[in-house]
């Protein structure tokens, strides 16, 4: 079952974070020959403890979780590479893929694309910033983080129709919260301003001024003065990893989100793609989710005759699960 040199992969996944390492993990299990490429820039890394993903009462350190995860799948066998593809081709005589990262090419038959999203920082010197999100002064993910700002003073970063809805969700947690323009007056609409002081949710326009750390407190230029608050939730977006699925042809939404099917198959055959580029839900749990679906789809899709495999990829567009 499955090419075993060093020639061929039975999938290449592009992307070592929870959607990589849990589709690596469950490759390498059903006996596949399979390589992880990742450049070491996964937002997972950057999580000082998780609280909410499920078996680690006491929290667990992003970077723990994932080293936890690429020596499990090392135990089968699985091969992790440090690095970046640089380019991803189809092999039409191989009916698979070429790709490159450090010396040459190396094909696959198959290509599992996890590469994720990057969010879009405040601004503020890159050394702050990560001292900030280390000691919680910043956090990115509200439906993680929500319970760690319980009644205390937060600042969400962000203006139009995403970061108002981020700061209602964390009015569930505080009531001292503010909803701070990035830079120039808000584009709230009138229903969401009004809302907003239905909530309780102060309004301050920004002026485009780096963050600056004082003590206990991270403090935010605002038009109305600086502020300082326990955290800060910076709701500017994010980007989507997608442009090597691209270069191959995959289809992708207007936000550049990958589209697949229920089993995570993309429109171009052999190509599946998992976690946060299809879907940004930015949750540890739901990534892995999307990499057991994934890996056991490629394992079913790579037994069965290519012609199969060609029509399941066909009926992405038919009825695509968009992000």
């Amino acid at each position: 079952m499955g090419y075993h040199g060093d020639k061929l992969l039975d999938c290449l996944i592009i992307g070592g974070g929870p959607a990589g390492l849990t589709a690596m993990v469950y490759l390498a299990r059903f006996h596949m020959n399979v390589t992880v490429v990742d450049a070491g820039e996964g937002r997972a890394s950057w999580i000082p403890v998780s609280h909410n993903h499920a078996g680690f009462p006491e929290g667990i350190k992003g970077s723990v979780l994932i080293e936890k995860m690429a020596e499990q799948a090392r135990l089968y066998g699985a091969a992790i590479k440090t690095s970046r593809v640089t380019r991803l081709d189809r092999d039409e005589e191989q009916s698979g893929f070429l790709a490159e990262w450090g010396s040459g090419p190396v094909a696959a038959r198959t290509v599992l694309i996890a590469t994720g999203v990057r969010n879009r920082r405040p601004t503020m010197e890159p050394a702050l910033h990560d001292d900030a999100l280390c000691r919680g002064l910043i956090r990115y993910c509200p439906i993680c983080d929500g319970y760690e700002v319980t009644d205390k003073r937060v600042g969400v970063i962000g203006t139009q129709a995403h970061a108002f809805k981020e700061a209602v969700f964390l009015r569930g947690f505080t009531a001292d919260l503010t909803l701070i323009s990035p830079h120039g007056p808000h584009q709230l609409s009138d229903e969401d301003r009004a809302r907003a002081d239905a909530l309780g949710i102060v309004t301050v326009d920004g002026p485009r001024e780096e963050l600056r750390i004082e003590g206990e407190q991270i403090v935010v230029p605002t038009a109305e003065g600086p502020l300082s608050f326990d955290s800060v939730d910076p709701a500017l977006g994010s980007d989507v990893h997608s442009d090597l699925a691209k270069t191959v042809g995959a289809d992708v939404t207007e936000s550049g989100s990958i589209l697949v099917d229920d089993h995570q198959r993309c429109s171009v055959p052999g190509l599946y793609a998992a976690g946060d580029v299809v879907l940004g839900l930015d949750q540890i749990s739901h990534a892995m989710g999307d990499g057991g679906i994934a890996a056991t789809t490629i394992r079913n899709d790579l037994t069965c005759d290519a012609p199969l495999i060609r029509e399941a990829s066909k009926a992405v567009l038919a009825d695509p699960v968009a992000a």
